[in-house]
């Protein structure tokens, strides 16, 4: 599954969907709203594009770490501390794959998927910077 969505995501229906045959390993991060001051996070996605760039993720993750399933979901909206925002489910034969997979997959979101968070703080707001494309 690949998805930006405004709805929470059901994890354990992915992780249970990822335990295919041959899966030896799984990683699951949940990129959570911390509470670092932060009342509220919106997030803005040019969905599209955002997606295209996530199946395009997927697809270069699993032919590079010979993954057998990856799913990545991104919230976008109001989002309050404690709320799911990036849930990433990778499933490989062996543990090696899975984390490498994982990790090359969320710093890919990171380098250039636009997907865009503005922190809500008590004092205001501001754009988290280096989570977008500056061109």
């Amino acid at each position: 599954m690949i998805a930006i969505q405004t709805d929470d995501v059901d994890i354990g229906a992915l992780i249970s969907a990822a335990k295919k045959q041959g899966t030896g390993a799984l990683v699951i991060f949940d990129g959570v709203v911390r509470d670092d001051d932060i009342i509220e996070m919106e997030l803005e996605a040019y969905q599209d594009i955002a997606t295209q760039e996530l199946e395009k993720i997927a697809r270069d993750a699993t032919r590079q770490f010979n993954l057998l399933h990856v799913d990545i979901v991104h919230r976008i909206g109001r989002l309050v501390v404690g709320e799911n925002i990036l849930i990433i489910v990778v499933a490989a034969g062996h543990r090696p794959q899975v984390y490498a997979g994982s990790r090359y997959i969320l710093e890919e979101i990171k380098k250039g998927v636009p997907i865009w968070k503005k922190e809500l703080t008590k004092d205001g707001g501001r754009w988290v910077p280096g989570e977008h494309p500056t061109g």
